[in-house]
């Protein structure tokens, strides 16, 4: 089954400050903020949520396909998709912008600064589901807010089956029309604030929410996961990871997992448990998709967490 990933592909852009932002910003002259920060170490990571999404997936051995804009500095992201074999056939080029790019600075308390352009993901409601063959199951992750609201619709149209994955992108949504695409969409995924806000911005509880959707998943990091499907609440535990290296990204595994069980009619214990692993997996490593793994790699860790096998 392939899946279509609606969403974001982005530049990552992280520089590290070795010093704390509080011994540089006086409280008392914040109206007149006028900082500089020298930061000797820079990395650039491929990532976006589709990018992240589609690059898990393929790991589990599902078939991906991403649906996005980019812009015309596009070249090393394309050249990394052929490189690790993802399809880049709905990956639109939209003239005279930039590929979405985020701009972080952390500090040495890990506090972090981040400007965020989205440039191309602004025209991703040019990509239509329509024109996509073959796909039994899709996600709308973080996108433009047109693009997020065509393609919910799109997809229902066409009678296949998707997750919500509002992110980062909530806020720019009213009540009513998270209640909408919650119609439209057949699963949501969301983090614990991101489920605090659709509760608040809807006026309902979660379990209200979780009844106009097959299942709504509910991450909660380190305490773990929660999936309300089926009238009852399914408690997924966390895998410990190796180490903790870098949160950048773990969401967007989840997913993978969540989209791999789904596509393969795995039960939400084990679906969920797949997609905890994932997140896990991720997190020993820096960026989005710098974590290698081989599927029945995948497969003995899902063994030794939780004593059966996956698949």
């Amino acid at each position: 089954m392939k899946t279509l990933i609606c969403g974001s592909l982005a530049y990552d852009t992280i520089m590290v400050f070795h010093d704390r932002f509080q011994n540089h910003i006086l409280p008392d002259q914040i109206h007149i903020l006028n900082v500089a920060f020298l930061v000797p170490d820079m990395r650039r990571e491929f990532g976006g949520c589709a990018g992240n999404i589609a690059y898990n997936l393929a790991l589990l051995g599902g078939e991906p396909e991403i649906m996005a804009t980019v812009g015309s500095d596009c070249g090393p992201y394309r050249e990394r998709l052929e490189r690790i074999g993802l399809s880049q056939r709905h990956v639109r080029e939209v003239p005279n912008t930039y590929t979405a790019q985020a701009f972080i600075t952390t500090d040495l308390d890990d506090n972090q600064l981040t400007a965020f352009h989205p440039g191309a993901m602004n025209f991703s409601h040019l990509n239509r589901i329509g024109d996509a063959e073959g796909i039994g199951l899709g996600i709308v992750a973080p996108d433009g807010r047109d693009g997020m609201l065509q393609h919910a619709r799109e997809f229902h149209e066409a009678g296949i089956p998707f997750v919500f994955d509002p992110g980062q992108g909530l806020p720019m949504f009213d009540g009513d029309t998270l209640l909408d695409l919650l119609r439209l969409a057949d699963y949501c995924a969301v983090n614990d604030y991101e489920g605090k806000l659709l509760a608040e911005r809807t006026g309902k509880r979660l379990e209200e929410l979780a009844r106009l959707v097959r299942a709504l998943v509910v991450t909660r990091g380190a305490a773990g996961s929660e999936i309300y499907a089926d009238g009852r609440r399914h408690e997924i535990p966390i895998v410990d990871p190796a180490e903790v290296v870098d949160p950048t990204g773990c969401g967007d595994a989840y997913r993978a997992g969540l989209l791999y069980g789904i596509g393969k009619g795995l039960d939400w214990e084990t679906t969920g448990r797949l997609a905890s692993l994932m997140g896990s997996i991720k997190i020993a490593h820096r960026g989005g998709q710098n974590h290698s793994v081989a599927r029945d790699e995948i497969a003995a860790r899902f063994r030794e967490a939780f004593g059966r096998a996956p698949w």
